[in-house]
């Protein structure tokens, strides 16, 4: 009997080893992808929900909406007005780093909200895919009207 004097793993030792390693990268990377998601659209839906507590902190104070024209809330909302008033942080980029929207609706009523990963309006009501996160996320007057896990 001959003995192995080499110390190294063989070419088929080494071989199963890149496949396990392949397999188990293959099961644990779409988990991670989801996981990475569903954080940025639950941090964009607590910052959506911090902006909209500051506006209606405002419009207790003043009775009215904050002015501002549709559109990026950091141009919509006057920023003087707020911080550090009723908002330590005015977080303006959603967790996809895309602008976060406001709306005056009316004197007292007004809309926030996130066009979701792909930046562009979509998907805007509706039944909601919770395993998707193309669908835009709106927060009407102290509430969300069309968010993830609603019906």
């Amino acid at each position: 009997m001959a003995k192995r004097l080499s110390k190294g793993f063989t070419l088929v030792e080494l071989l199963i080893v890149v496949a396990i390693i392949g397999i188990i990268a293959a099961i644990a990377i779409p988990n991670l992808i989801s996981a990475i998601q569903r954080g940025k659209q639950k941090r964009t839906m607590g910052d959506i929900r911090n902006i909209g507590t500051a506006v209606e902190e405002y419009v207790v104070d003043e009775a009215i909406a904050p002015q501002g024209t549709a559109g990026i809330v950091s141009t919509a909302l006057n920023i003087a007005q707020f911080v550090p008033f009723y908002i330590r942080v005015l977080p303006t980029l959603d967790g996809w780093r895309n602008n976060t929207q406001y709306l005056r609706d009316t004197n007292v009523a007004y809309s926030l909200y996130s066009f979701g990963r792909d930046g562009s309006a979509s998907y805007e009501a509706g039944d909601y895919d919770n395993k998707s996160f193309l669908y835009d996320i709106y927060f009407s007057n102290g509430q969300f009207t069309a968010s993830p896990g609603q019906k």
